[in-house]
């Protein structure tokens, strides 16, 4: 009990120094992230419940918050200013807006140096972890897309890079290559298909990196982590109102946030699926997603940028079957396990999605062609 009032008591004391009418009422853990401590915290104004969305950032993982925290700010403005412009008048439905603080901050420091940041809650609307419909598919690359498209004319500097390298693929499987040499774990032996399987594809590592770097694609904001449950659903008609989960909002290409959408929505199994007959590319869920995401980036992505949206979900998958690999000859440090050899599930999962992709690439060109 003392346990639970100290909870009660701690959020409420970072609640309180927001700009939050009212008073505390409760607050409960919120959502399926990995990273951040999150709350859905409830006060009571004028005899009526409303939520906020209080969250602890991890510094550990984002290592420099301020820079973050400024970037989230002028993406969110930036979304608002055009939604006005549009003649929207829900707009708090369809952008996250940030709670300053009573220093007028879009965060606050507790007693022990952590950063926490307010949201307000959007009700009527859910985040899905995974992709059950076509529909669903379809609204959260549709979120996608549009979301792409507000930031293209973002005036002012260049976003700050809070990961850097994030889809850098050339130097996850230079990592790799690192790993290997090493063999800190001796561990090599148990994934000899694996890493065979890696050095066969290197050459598309440096595809996208290479372009990047010689001009030919442009440099966009992204979003960089294009999880269905990183897009709101209206509970009523299922359309993706909100992109949410913007730590990871910074400079790259519009191709990396597609081929992420692929490895994560195509597939009908788990990340950590041992079963690997269970491991495919479903391609009425691609359809659905190039439909949806080229409803909205059409006219903005270049002839090259679309030429690349399929390759685009099979270098995604295979640079984070590269990292689950380079993860596990390193002794499982950065991924959260679960059971033994949990990475190499992982990894095995990743590459036998790369291998359905590449069996039904021609197809999944075509696909695109038809939405063009």
């Amino acid at each position: 009990m003392n346990l639970m009032l100290d909870f009660q008591k701690k959020l409420q004391l970072i609640g309180s120094r927001f700009q939050i009418m009212g008073d505390y009422m409760f607050g409960e853990p919120y959502g399926s992230g990995h990273i951040n401590d999150t709350y859905a915290v409830t006060y009571s104004q004028g005899h009526k419940p409303v939520k906020y969305i209080l969250q602890r950032i991890n510094e550990r993982v984002f290592r420099e918050p301020e820079k973050l925290m400024q970037n989230i700010l002028r993406v969110t403005d930036h979304q608002r200013q055009k939604l006005l412009s549009a003649g929207e008048t829900e707009i708090s439905r369809f952008c996250l807006q940030l709670v300053r603080s009573h220093d007028n901050r879009p965060f606050v420091i507790d007693a022990e140096g952590k950063y926490w940041r307010t949201y307000i809650f959007i009700e009527n609307a859910h985040s899905y972890d995974v992709v059950e419909t076509p529909k669903q598919a379809t609204e959260a690359a549709v979120a996608f897309g549009r979301f792409q498209k507000t930031l293209v004319d973002l005036p002012g500097d260049r976003l700050h890079e809070i990961i850097p390298n994030f889809h850098n693929t050339a130097k996850r499987f230079s990592a790799l290559r690192q790993a290997i040499q090493a063999d800190a774990f001796n561990r090599a032996k148990l994934c000899n298909p694996e890493i065979a399987f890696a050095m066969e594809r290197q050459p598309i590592s440096s595809v996208l990196v290479d372009l990047l770097a010689a001009g030919r694609l442009p440099e966009r904001i992204c979003h960089n982590d294009t999880k269905l449950n990183n897009v709101l659903l209206d509970d009523l008609t299922q359309n993706g109102i909100c992109v949410i989960d913007l730590d990871t909002v910074m400079p790259g290409s519009a191709l990396y946030d597609f081929g992420d959408l692929v490895r994560t929505s195509t597939c009908p199994a788990a990340e950590d699926e041992k079963d690997l007959s269970k491991i495919f590319i479903q391609l009425p869920m691609f359809e659905a997603l190039a439909q949806g995401y080229l409803s909205e980036a059409r006219d903005f992505l270049t002839d090259l940028e679309k030429e690349h949206l399929a390759f685009s979900g099979k270098l995604i998958t295979f640079e984070i079957g590269l990292r689950f690999l380079t993860d596990f000859l390193n002794g499982d440090t950065y991924f959260k396990t679960q059971f033994d050899q949990h990475n190499l599930v992982r990894c095995r999962t990743q590459f036998r999605l790369v291998q359905s992709i590449e069996e039904n690439e021609e197809c999944m060109q075509e696909i695109v062609r038809n939405y063009l």
